[in-house]
């Protein structure tokens, strides 16, 4: 009996091994395949991909990564207060301050060198390059890029063309419009023909409108989208001859801060031409500065830093100082009453 009971124990001990032997090969081997096959997959793909090794010369140690550190680290203002003033007038300019003229000496400077002795271009364009303190009345917020549009005292063509939609009820209106350069002008008429696709709207560059036509403007909100007339925009106002020619003759500029150092901004300005009178050009210089600093946030500091006058193809750049046009500082009391929304909401207005 013992015996009996010896060998039953026995067997059955035997036979549970051997499942679990069975088993535990079976999944051992089984990842051993599969890693196999993962192994040969992934060779077989980094076959297909080309490696493109790049060889780059010997750099001393102490100089890797001077570049790279070199961008981050200089500023973009320019500031050359700490140079010497030049005692004649032949100098080299990277060791002495710039010459700082006057708007109207600066543009006579130019005409010289595009004579036709010289450059020989004595219609050339004149710019003026303008850079911004971008800080906000908060410490570590910076205003965002605007966009404006300023209609100068002194008309001057440039190498545009631009193309109004004016919307108004009324045949005087309607002409007052057409007289002063829009391309087409009129009521409910003109809408229809918008609705049933006869007019397109991409081909106008700017859509305008007369406060008495807004409603009458609803149906097609849609596929005026962001064209659509407002007084934020400054698309909508009731003096629309005055709409149309700032429009039609304005500057549009946008200011631009820096990617890398959010602080610094800059934007080109065409402000005439080299045959208009200098005082011409200095004073679409005046107006154009005048439009710029209602810009600013209510801080202490400058927002103008920096103002030069130039005209292509000559790679002279000549200074003023913006100062002369605007004021430096802005009230005590102004500051006080604003807070950042308000500029932020100010700078959107215009945008």
């Amino acid at each position: 009996m013992a015996g009996t009971l010896f060998r039953s124990v026995l067997n059955n001990t035997l036979s549970f091994c051997k499942i679990n032997t069975t088993c535990l090969r079976s999944v051992h081997t089984a990842t051993v395949y599969y890693a196999a096959r993962k192994g040969t997959r992934a060779k077989a793909r980094a076959k297909k991909v080309k490696v493109e090794v790049t060889k780059v010369g010997f750099i001393p140690h102490n100089q890797r990564g001077k570049d790279k550190g070199a961008k981050l680290s200089v500023s973009k203002f320019v500031d050359d207060s700490y140079k010497q003033l030049a005692k004649d007038d032949v100098f080299p300019i990277k060791y002495y301050r710039w010459v700082v003229y006057s708007a109207e000496e600066a543009v006579k400077l130019h005409q010289q060198t595009h004579h036709p002795t010289m450059y020989n271009v004595p219609d050339a364009l004149v710019f003026a390059e303008i850079h911004f303190n971008m800080a906000a009345v908060k410490k570590n917020r910076y205003m965002e890029n605007f966009t404006r549009l300023t209609l100068l005292p002194h008309f001057f063509p440039r190498d545009e063309e631009r193309s109004i939609l004016a919307f108004c009820k009324g045949a005087e209106l309607i002409k007052e419009a057409t007289d002063a350069g829009a391309k087409m002008a009129g009521g409910s008429d003109l809408i229809k023909k918008i609705q049933e696709g006869e007019i397109k709207l991409g081909d106008y560059d700017y859509v305008i409108a007369h406060p008495n036509i807004i409603t009458d403007l609803v149906p097609i909100r849609g596929l005026l989208k962001r064209k659509f007339p407002t007084v934020r925009n400054g698309t909508l106002d009731p003096d629309l001859a005055e709409l149309v020619k700032k429009f039609a003759a304005g500057v549009q500029y946008r200011v631009s801060k820096d990617d890398t150092q959010e602080s610094f901004g800059k934007v080109e300005i065409p402000v005439g031409r080299l045959n208009m009178e200098p005082k011409q050009v200095a004073e679409n210089i005046d107006a154009l500065l005048k439009d710029l600093q209602s810009a600013r946030p209510k801080r202490e500091g400058d927002f103008i830093t920096r103002c030069v006058i130039g005209s292509p193809p000559s790679p002279e750049k000549l200074k003023i100082d913006p100062f002369v046009h605007v004021e430096r500082e802005i009230p005590k009391e102004v500051r006080e009453d604003s807070d950042d929304e308000d500029d932020t909401a100010a700078v959107a207005a215009t945008a």
